[in-house]
């Protein structure tokens, strides 16, 4: 055995000497690096012998080695600073790490507990969690219901699937629709919106702009409020919420949106849930009163109006509300809610669509499908400052405005006279520009211009206004090099038919495309 330890021994030996001697060396190699002596005795030994010149690379030789030895102790410098650097590196982010996941067992922690709490309150009120104060939000006369009255009923959780209706049939289940017995006019409901806008809310309208708005509410239900950025498009449409004692729902529009689940929500085939929407929300809310409610599609062009507002329109345009109905899910749930017949929501008739839309090369053009079912409005000016007389808000039944908007139509039919001059007028577009418009639009001209009358207009400045919004706008589809020469023509016709003070927003507007081309 001790013969073996001592092969081992020397065995091993010349693998560690080998080793050794490679450190070794490398020391040694570094101590002769620097041995300045050795230099030295180099110098001293051949100074004898050097001439000036050979003296003067002596030096030069000299100059160099320093130089030369002090890049190898930058560079050996640079590099222990660097790995230090490095390794410091790594010990912060491994202890970042430990602190995120740290961090991360606590949130999972506040987690667990916040929905503990959740579970006590879903078992004493009989509520999603997160739904506590959808209830308040949703009554507009707290005092007739009562948002507990429904908290002994236990419905498991599990089996709804729209969480925010639910809470509003919750919320709605004593309601007694009100009557607020307005007594206003058209004329006067412009004056009293144009005042409380003014005093309460410091926005400025002129008494034209507000009555072309009420009158295309008439009209339509889908308002478009165009021009240029910064001129209270969305602005009238908030105050409008505000005036009438019901906040707009405003939905802004994302350049993703592609179809309707945008606004109504979805369901989810993983959570066994439907996302709902404020839209949404707001729309089934509607079902339940004779409020009036306006959603707000603001930017509604940065994204394609077809896509995620097509169905909208085709629905709207139905003859029968009854028929405005609009799919949301394909079966039936024993917990569905209460307005929602067969997976299917009817459209409220006391909801309008606002829709602002600002021109520039960020946004989509709007097709003819989507202006020729909607009233545009030009908002191009700021509104000038005047004195308000002071006007408080007020609730208004929706029932009520749409008497008045049918008395209205009743009232003020468009004049035979005038009626004669549309046709001919009619006719030129048609031979000078092929250009024709349908009953649609001949039924809006004549809602919109009996109201416009009855807000205190003329019947002659609605249809300017109306033809050169409706009409005339299809003109920036033609070539403009082709029609301008027709132009001046069509301003004389106009000028003949309608007299030179009037239709001042058509001349203004073909003016305005004469000057394009």
């Amino acid at each position: 055995m001790d013969t073996y330890l001592r092969f081992l021994y020397e065995f091993m030996s010349v693998f560690f000497d080998g080793i050794a001697l490679i450190f070794s060396g490398i020391w040694k190699g570094i101590v002769q690096i620097f041995n300045f002596n050795e230099y030295l005795f180099v110098i001293r030994f051949y100074q004898e012998e050097f001439n000036l010149s050979e003296w003067v690379l002596v030096i030069v030789a000299i100059l160099a080695m320093v130089l030369l030895l002090g890049g190898i102790v930058l560079i050996t410098w640079f590099i222990l600073k660097k790995y230090i650097r490095f390794r410091k590196t790594l010990v912060e982010q491994e202890s970042m790490l430990e602190e995120i996941a740290s961090l991360n067992k606590e949130v999972s922690q506040l987690v667990i507990e916040k929905e503990k709490i959740l579970a006590m309150k879903v078992s004493q009120l009989g509520l999603r969690p997160g739904d506590e104060d959808t209830i308040v939000d949703n009554m507009n006369q707290g005092d007739q219901t009562d948002p507990n009255s429904d908290s002994e009923e236990e419905i498991s959780d599990d089996n709804i699937r729209f969480s925010k209706l639910h809470m509003i049939d919750v919320a709605y289940k004593n309601y007694v629709v009100r009557d607020y017995h307005n007594t206003f006019t058209l004329e006067e409901l412009v004056e009293l919106f144009r005042n409380f806008a003014a005093s309460k809310l410091k926005l400025y309208y002129t008494t034209d702009m507000i009555r072309l708005f009420i009158s295309s509410l008439s009209a339509t239900r889908l308002v478009i409020l165009q021009g240029i950025s910064g001129t209270g498009k969305t602005s009238l449409a908030y105050a409008w919420g505000k005036f009438i004692k019901n906040d707009a729902v405003i939905a802004s529009v994302q350049p993703s949106w592609r179809d309707r689940t945008e606004l109504f929500g979805y369901f989810n085939e993983f959570t066994k849930k439907f996302n709902e929407t404020e839209v949404l929300k707001k729309m089934y809310e509607a079902g339940y009163n004779d409020d009036v409610y306006v959603t707000v599609l603001d930017e509604m062009n940065i994204a394609r109006v077809e896509y995620y507002f097509a169905e909208m329109l085709s629905i709207l345009e139905m003859p029968s509300r009854d028929e405005w109905i609009i799919e949301l899910v394909p079966s039936v749930w024993e917990n569905d809610p209460k307005h929602l017949e067969g997976g299917k929501l009817k459209i409220p008739p006391n909801m309008w669509y606002i829709g602002t839309i600002n021109n520039d090369d960020s946004t989509f053009a709007v097709t003819d499908k989507v202006y020729d079912r909607a009233m545009p409005i030009d908002i191009n000016d700021k509104g000038q400052v005047f004195e308000p007389i002071q006007t408080d808000a007020m609730n208004i039944n929706s029932s009520y405005l749409e008497k008045l908007f049918q008395e209205a139509k009743a009232k003020n039919p468009i004049s035979e006279e005038m009626s004669e001059k549309i046709t001919l007028m009619d006719d030129y577009v048609i031979k000078h520009f092929r250009i024709a418009f349908g009953n649609r639009i001949v039924k809006q001209l004549g809602d919109f211009v009996a109201t416009y009358v009855e807000c205190g207009g003329t019947e002659v400045d609605g249809v300017d206004y109306f033809i050169a919004r409706k009409i005339l706008r299809k003109f920036e589809q033609l070539n403009l090099a082709y029609i301008r020469d027709e132009i001046d023509g069509f301003v004389q016709f106009l000028d003949q038919q309608f007299g030179k003070e009037h239709f001042t927003e058509c001349k203004d507007y073909l003016l305005r495309l004469k000057k394009m081309v």
